[in-house]
């Protein structure tokens, strides 16, 4: 990251070459520092949406499946979601990785939570001992504000791939600005020119 930040000028040479409308993947690391306690990626974002290109920006963050097992890792990632986001400032759809490798119904139980819930599966210490004020805030900041949603992503699911292309689609307001379509002279409403022709003759006939 810090290379392209170091070259924007062949950075932003290698960007153009690319159509209007293509989609641009950067596959970032996994590192949480990156983005929630080193400025790169915000300075490589804000070059990007700001800069010369004039690029839409989405963030897309992946969270394993098994975060969605334990409740504790779930808010812990929810709050790294939040928090890239937060760093970012860009439209950010967040993916739930290797869906197809956890029971769906225990991934919608744990989407569907509300704070109470998520802090009385968290383990004694958290629900009930002396971390149990600070854990109700915790669960309360992704339960109150619902700004981090999450969307599965089963790779042998081809709806799964389809709802978050269009929710990044929604997140860039990607076709917003494309023309509606004129309609054809030359294409009809489907009748032969033999149905056309005794529609007329009966019209005749009825004057």
């Amino acid at each position: 990251m810090e290379y392209l930040l170091e070259n924007l000028e062949w950075l932003e040479e290698r960007l153009e070459v690319f159509a209007e409308g293509d989609y641009l993947v950067f596959d970032c690391p996994g590192q949480v520092e990156l983005y929630s306690h080193i400025p790169v990626m915000k300075h490589l974002v804000d070059f990007l949406v700001k800069g010369p290109l004039s690029l839409s920006v989405c963030g897309v963050y992946l969270i394993d499946a098994h975060f969605m097992v334990d409740p504790s890792k779930f808010v812990a990632g929810a709050l790294l979601c939040l928090s890239t986001m937060i760093a970012l400032e860009v439209p950010q759809v967040n993916i739930i990785s290797k869906a197809d490798l956890v029971d769906k119904e225990e991934i919608e139980r744990v989407l569907d939570m509300d704070s109470a819930a998520m802090v009385a599966r968290m383990g004694h210490l958290a629900a009930h001992g002396r971390l149990q004020p600070l854990t109700h805030t915790i669960a309360a900041v992704v339960d109150d504000y619902t700004l981090v949603g999450f969307l599965p992503l089963d790779p042998n699911d081809e709806n799964s791939w389809d709802a978050i292309l269009a929710q990044a689609d929604m997140a860039l307001q990607f076709g917003e600005d494309l023309e509606p379509r004129e309609p054809r002279d030359d294409v009809g409403d489907g009748r032969t020119e033999d149905e056309d022709a005794m529609e007329d003759n009966d019209i005749q006939q009825s004057l």
